[in-house]
Parts: structure tokens; C-alpha cells; sequence
């Protein structure tokens, strides 16, 4: 079944064509990969598709009563909304049935006509039906798995109005995946997630019910996930009916292919071409003109203009030129950390951290946001200083830092006038530089203010190229970056002579590049001697093996006597408030299948009282975890 027919559309920017003539379907459960450079369309595609804005010319068509779920821009809420609030949108309609039953319990609880009771019963049990048939009692849990998988445990009880951009955009992520909409369009979901967030996306997008959209550069994630790629080149799409490496593949292969057919059509042309001439020529020659040859001639001519002319594939295209050289190598011990912690008021981030990096090694730095990622850069680049412990360089080491916040404190200064903040040559040799970085002509005169995510970190790496460094801190240095831009840079990395450390959530450029891995988790960093795929099941063990000890050894801990006070009434209340949800749950079945007026009226009381008593419970409950915290 199609969702979405789209039918000879047209784009224009600024007198500009983005793209024209695009037609393609979506089929109901595809998992769709739209890929393509920046700048070539992909988010006003998925704007049109969204209803955002209207193409210039052709036609989308949606499946009758589809639901489009697509994150623009999240609605502004009151200061004093909670995020959890916000998450509980989803659920409006629901939640306004659940409103109506809370109210008819409360009338059936007083009322004493038999008939107007007997009218509010059969109000509340239909009412009953479409709650539990939509999932209304699964609301909680659903958001729970959300808030669990994309990591936003942190800022649930947070007022929405005071998070960063970065986070409302997360939580408007988890949003419209508790919507479930016909058709998902996202773009760039994983930018503002962390490792462990996007392979729980992954996995959930594998199980959505829905049909999916997503623009993406995470190469890992999308041969997770689609199954169907959409190829936006030169204002065209090309069909590609497999995952992001079949699609690779099968890119070249078609490639390679259209350019034989180019030059077998060219031969071709280029000998009618000389037929023709030929043919002129002899009957110009003949005495009088042979009209028969000229007649020929023009035949032929005209079986010329008729071919259907192949445009020239495009082999090789014009792609950001990095190459970064070490100078004067360092000494053999780059970086040491020696029983290093680090704390924030609010915070406690990692206790004892030992770290040693030798020259030459390709070193990652992993783990969930908020565990100190960016801290612990900050400590080896001095930026801050550690609690307890020693942060040693070694001798003869030169810093070259690539910050995922590059340029944020920049305003007014050009692109030109940045660059040569950092690299003393002339202003036509600065222009020449940042060519090879895809700015051309006036690019170089816009402001830095005004640049994209991408076009800011190709900036900084033609700062980098042209410094002097043996050390490479890098802290997401492939965010905003396209594909082809990260494999230039995956290249110039590996041919790097000096020593790379890197923070980075894209599991294919871990998987390539670095061979040592550094694990935050839990306070403590874990160290492993090769890629990313072996660092993570050597992971998964010592999770595994921490929670049987754990299970095995907890009736032989002994904990100070306020704690196991406190731990021994955290229990007694999970339990009671297990038992209550038990009695509530039974009195429901109850309520649904009794005709007793009398009975249901009392039922209705009871269960008025075990709500009361449920909410004291889980604020009492609340109330001991802050204080254990």
C-alpha cells in the first residue's frame, strides 16, 4: 500500500532549481534512507513531505487520513510544564477519557438514583473499553521506555522552558515516537544523542509499526535500519532497494555502467556525425549536387536530434581536500592520568581514572552523555583541573583540538578573517586553503556566525591542517559532517603520523579508526585493547557478571544502620504500592463485570480510597530516593 506518491515536483530557491521533475513512492512499512551531500535538498524534500511548505510545481500525495509526524519546532510551554508533561501530550485524547472516568467514579460514588446510576455505569464502562483498547493503560510504561532508551532519565522532572535545544529537541524526538504517527519523517535524529540512545533507536525504528523516513550520515545506523534508500544528487533521486551498503555498492556498480553507455553513445554519435559529413560532402562534389545523398544526409541528422541523449555521469566529484601531517614527533608517553577524579557540586562524574596514551596510538573515549566525556578532554587540555590525582603531558606534545562547539563565541569575523586568525599567510593563499574545503568565492567573506554545523567544522579542519600538531583531540569531529566528508576525513586521519584521542557516537568511524577504547560507566573508565564491536561485548559481560555478583552478594552486604533503615522502608513501600496497584486492578475487573447497583457503589468508594493512598505511598516513596541521592 503507498503512503506517499510523489509526482514531478519542483523546488526553486533565489531564482535556484533545488530540484526538479522528482517522483517517487513510499510504501506503507518502508524504512527509508534519504541520503545525499548538504546542501542537496534532503531537509526541503522532507519539509514538502511534511506539509511545510508547498512544491512549486507537481504533486504529493498522501494516503487518505495518514498521520505525518515530523519535528519542526516544539511548541512553547509555561515555565512550570515538566518535561514528563510534555512527553503526556501524546496521549491528549486519552488522557482526557481518563479525566471523564475519574469524574463518573466520583459521581458514582454519590450517587443514590438507581437509574442515573445505572446511566453513569454504562457511560463509564464504555468509556473503560476505548481506554483500554487504546492503551491507556500503558501510558507510563510507554514513556518509561522512551525516557529509558533515548537517556532522558535527567530531565524528565526538569521544567521544559529551562532545557538547552540540544535536549528540547531530544525530548521532541521522544515525543513524536510516543505518537507513533502513519508516516515518521526525521532528520538527523542521532545528532543530539549518545552512543548507547542511538543503537536503542535503531532497534526501535527496526520495530516500528509505521513507515519511516530518515535523513541520516550515520552509516552504521542506517544499514541498521533501511531497508530502501532515496540517492538526492544534481536535483534528481535514485531508487536504491536495500541498506546503506548494498546501496554503496550498487551506487558504483550503476556508475561504472552509465559511464560505459556515455562513451558507447559518444562513439556512436561521433560516427554519425562523420557520416553525415561525409555524405555532404560527396554530394556537394557530384556534378550537378546528388540530391539522393543530401537526402540521405538529412535522415540521418534527424535519427541524430531523435536519440535520447546520455548525460555525462559525474565520476569523480568535488569533496573537501584534508590532509593533516604530524610535525616533529612527541615523546613516547603522550597522555597520563594517574588516579584522577573529578566532581561538579551537583555531580560526582569518575573517581581513580588511570589513562595512558602512547605516541601514535588511535584512542576513543566512550559512554553515555553527562559521564564526563567532555570533562576528561577538558582535564588533558587543562581547560580544567582535577580534583584529586595527576594529568601529565608528555614532552614535546602539540594540541590540535577540535571542539563540537566550534566557533560558538565568534561574531562578527568572516570566514577569510577566522582562518587566518589561526594561519599566518597572505589573503589569495588563505583563499586558495579554503577552496580545498569547499569555500568558494564569496563563502569566504560570509560570516562565521551564520554557518552551518558542517560548514563550521570543515573551517576548523583547515585551521588544523596548517598547524603545528602531533596530537589530535577531537570531541564528535564527524557531527554535521556529510558522508563523503567523513570518509576525507576518516583518510587524512589515517594517514596521520602523530596521536589521535577522540569522543565520537558514530560507530562505523570507531570501528575504523581506533583500536584502544576508553569506557566511562558508572563513575569508573574502563579500558579495552581494540575496536569499538569488541569493546562493547567485553562491556555487555561485565554487566552480565556485575549483576550476578550483585544478586549473589546481596544478603552479604552490610550497610551502615540509616541506610539499611531507609532501604528496608524503600522495600515495604514498592511493596505496598505493588499491592495496591494488585487491588486496584482486581477491583476494575470488578467494576466490569458486576450489575449490582449497590456493590458497584461501594466498589467505586474503594477504589476512591486506594487511588488516595496509592499517591501518598509514591510521594512518600519519592521523597526517601532524593534524600538517599
Amino acid at each position: 500500500m503507498i503512503i506517499c506518491s510523489v509526482n514531478q515536483i519542483a523546488k526553486m530557491y533565489g531564482g535556484n532549481a533545488i530540484f526538479e521533475n522528482m517522483t517517487f513512492e513510499i510504501k506503507a512499512k518502508e524504512r527509508v534512507g534519504l541520503v545525499g551531500r548538504n546542501g542537496s535538498g534532503k531537509t526541503t524534500l522532507i519539509r514538502l513531505l511534511a506539509g511545510e511548505e508547498p512544491p512549486d510545481a507537481g504533486k504529493i500525495h498522501w494516503k487518505k487520513g495518514a498521520v505525518i509526524g515530523y519535528l519542526s519546532q516544539i511548541s512553547d510551554y509555561q515555565d512550570t510544564t515538566a518535561t514528563k508533561d510534555v512527553l503526556k501530550t501524546a496521549f491528549a485524547d486519552l488522557l482526557i477519557v481518563e479525566a471523564k472516568m475519574k469524574k463518573l467514579e466520583r459521581d458514582m460514588a454519590s450517587e443514590t438514583d438507581d437509574d442515573k446510576l445505572q446511566k453513569l455505569v454504562v457511560e463509564y464502562g464504555a468509556l473503560q473499553d476505548e481506554f483500554a483498547v487504546n492503551g491507556g493503560y500503558e501510558i507510563e510504561a510507554n514513556i518509561e521506555k522512551i525516557v529509558h532508551g533515548l537517556n532522558m532519565k535527567h530531565l524528565v522532572e526538569q521544567s521544559f522552558s529551562k532545557l538547552s535545544g540540544g535536549e528540547k529537541t531530544k525530548v521532541g524526538l521522544g515525543l513524536m515516537l510516543l505518537q507513533q504517527p502513519d508516516l515518521l519523517l526525521l532528520d538527523e535524529p542521532t545528532n543530539h544523542l549518545d552512543l548507547m540512545a542511538v543503537e536503542w533507536l535503531g532497534n526501535f525504528l527496526k520495530e516500528y509499526p509505521g513507515t519511516v523516513l530518515v535523513i541520516s550520515h550515520d552509516r552504521y545506523f542506517l544499514d541498521e535500519v533501511v531497508n530502501k534508500v532515496l540517492d538526492m544528487e544534481d536535483g534528481e533521486v535514485t531508487i536504491y532497494h536495500t541498506n546503506f551498503t548494498g546501496f554503496v555498492k550498487e551506487k558504483e556498480v550503476r556508475l561504472l555502467k552509465a559511464f560505459q553507455d556515455y562513451e558507447e553513445q559518444q562513439k556512436k554519435i561521433k560516427k554519425m556525425k562523420e557520416a553525415i559529413k561525409r555524405l555532404r560532402d560527396w554530394a556537394n562534389r557530384a556534378n550537378p549536387p546528388n540530391a539522393d545523398l543530401h537526402r540521405r544526409a538529412r535522415n540521418m541528422e534527424r535519427a541524430l536530434e531523435r536519440i535520447e541523449k546520455i548525460k555525462r555521469p559525474i565520476l569523480n566529484r568535488k569533496k573537501m581536500n584534508f590532509e593533516i601531517e604530524a610535525t616533529e614527533r612527541s615523546g613516547k608517553d603522550v597522555i597520563m592520568l594517574k588516579d584522577v577524579s573529578k566532581s561538579f557540586v551537583d555531580k560526582n562524574l569518575f573517581q581513580k581514572v588511570n589513562m595512558h596514551i602512547a605516541f601514535r596510538n588511535r584512542v576513543a573515549i566512550i559512554g553515555e552523555n553527562g559521564t564526563g566525556k567532555s570533562t576528561l578532554l577538558k582535564l588533558i587540555l587543562q581547560e580544567l583541573a582535577a580534583d584529586e590525582g595527576e594529568v601529565r603531558i608528555g614532552s614535546n606534545v602539540k594540541i590540535g583540538y577540535l571542539s563540537q562547539h566550534v566557533f560558538s563565541g565568534l561574531k562578527n569575523e568572516t570566514v577569510l578573517e577566522a582562518f587566518r586568525d589561526e594561519v599566518s599567510v597572505t589573503e589569495g593563499e588563505a583563499r586558495g586553503i579554503l577552496a580545498r574545503f569547499m569555500f568558494y568565492g564569496y563563502a569566504v567573506f560570509q560570516e562565521v556566525s551564520s554557518l552551518s554545523g558542517g560548514e563550521r567544522m570543515r573551517l576548523r579542519l583547515a585551521q588544523l591542517m596548517y598547524q603545528d600538531v602531533n596530537l589530535l583531540i577531537l570531541d564528535e569531529p564527524t557531527n554535521h559532517l556529510d558522508i563523503d566528508s567523513r570518509e576525507v576525513l576518516e583518510e587524512a586521519l589515517e594517514e596521520f603520523e602523530g596521536t589521535i584521542l577522540a569522543v565520537s557516537h558514530d560507530r562505523y568511524f570507531l570501528n575504523k579508526l581506533f583500536r584502544k577504547i576508553y569506557w566511562i560507566e558508572d563513575r569508573a573508565v574502563h579500558a579495552f585493547e581494540g575496536d569499538y564491536t569488541w569493546a562493547k561485548k567485553k562491556m555487555d559481560e561485565r554487566r552480565e557478571q556485575s549483576v550476578q555478583i550483585s544478586t549473589e552478594n546481596k544478603k552479604k552486604i552490610t550497610r551502615p544502620k540509616v541506610l539499611k533503615t531507609k532501604t528496608r522502608k524503600l522495600e515495604t513501600l514498592e511493596n505496598e504500592i505493588l499491592h495496591l496497584e494488585d487491588q486496584m486492578i482486581h477491583l476494575d475487573k470488578q467494576l466490569s463485570e458486576t450489575q449490582d447497583i449497590e456493590l458497584l457503589q461501594e466498589l467505586y468508594k474503594e477504589k476512591e480510597a486506594l487511588e488516595t493512598k496509592w499517591e501518598t505511598l509514591c510521594e512518600e516513596l519519592e521523597q526517601i530516593e532524593k534524600e538517599k541521592k
